[in-house]
């Protein structure tokens, strides 16, 4: 065999069992690492990397108080109450309360204020090096999306779940979202039964559950922070929006190939849909089926997450079990 030969015949091992070990690499990743959960005498950061949280004392209070009736410590960030324009402090000063709670070792979550928007301006400023030697619960939802996807990238669980400025005066107004957020963090198993929709596309899919605020993970397309979702089931929730916007990103999602290998579809709640001068002509179900149309995976309806009251918690980065059909649906966490 000629030495021109023997260097194609070397070349093609290579390449083969190159691929193969990237495929057994690729079936490995998908599993994220879970911070430990919360216990008697933990602390919790507030911090606020987002919206500026002017007249919002009183929420921030209650979410103290809240978290001291569990038995938890509280730190708040120096900087909460800082307003720069649009946001709670400088880019710079946002970054500085949300970098403390990520390196502080007695520190065991971190609670977002509120989201709004400015998120997006920390992302490239943070420093994970110690957060991921130890790491936290980050729990936010909405803006806070933005550091979900980073997290997640970095290959650690998250909490989607209530912020502080989502605390009313009267806490029985949002019971469930209160006990799914408090069950969560202490480690209590996390299983759903939601009400049925004729839009359900029916069916099952097993896969780590990612997703969130339709804008943001339209905003993150193209970036490091964008979201694989091969093999995953997609989270999506959205408020105040025309139904033309919300067709737009999914568009957009889709051309990138967002849905081409995703698992399943689980849709939140769509809250204070805005209307055209030109109306849509469906509802934003019939809207969001047409668009996964081409798709076979499943895609449940009547999440309770996102910007209503009843906000529950979903842990992001967690394997699910999802089951559609007409009459209800179900989203089991794995333990």
């Amino acid at each position: 065999m000629s030495k021109k030969r023997i260097l194609l015949l070397l070349c093609g091992m290579f390449f083969f069992l190159g691929n193969k070990t990237t495929s057994a690499q690729n079936k490995t990743e998908t599993k994220l690492i879970q911070p430990p959960y919360l216990k008697a005498g933990d602390t919790v950061a507030i911090v606020a990397p987002s919206g500026v949280l002017k007249n919002r004392n009183d929420e921030v209070n209650r979410a103290k108080k809240l978290l001291e009736s569990w038995q938890l410590h509280v730190v708040i960030g120096k900087n909460i109450y800082n307003q720069a324009d649009h946001f709670a402090g400088t880019d710079q000063e946002r970054c500085e309360d949300f970098q403390m709670a990520l390196d502080d070792p007695k520190i065991k979550a971190i609670w977002s204020a509120r989201g709004g928007y400015g998120t997006v301006r920390i992302l490239d400023k943070l420093d994970y090096t110690k957060f991921l030697k130890q790491p936290k619960w980050l729990i936010g939802y909405s803006d806070i999306t933005a550091l979900h996807n980073q997290i997640h990238n970095l290959g650690v669980q998250t909490l989607h779940a209530i912020m502080c400025v989502s605390l009313p005066t009267d806490l029985s107004d949002i019971q469930q979202s209160i006990a799914t957020f408090k069950n969560t963090l202490f480690g209590k198993p996390l299983n759903y039964t939601l009400k049925g929709s004729n839009y359900n596309k029916t069916g099952d899919a097993n896969g780590v559950l990612v997703g969130g605020n339709l804008t943001i993970l339209h905003t993150m397309l193209g970036s490091k922070e964008s979201i694989d979702t091969k093999g995953k089931i997609l989270f999506i929730e959205e408020i105040g929006e025309y139904k033309y916007h919300i067709d737009r990103m999914l568009q957009s999602l889709k051309r990138a190939g967002y849905f081409n290998d995703c698992a399943g579809v689980l849709v939140g709640d769509m809250s204070k849909m805005r209307k055209n001068t030109t109306l849509w002509g469906t509802s934003v179900e019939q809207l969001i089926l047409d668009v996964l149309s081409e798709y076979d995976f499943p895609v449940a309806f009547n999440m309770p997450a996102g910007h209503e009251k009843d906000n529950r918690a979903l842990i992001l980065g967690r394997e699910v079990f999802l089951k559609v059909e007409k009459n209800k649906s179900s989203v089991v966490f794995k333990q």
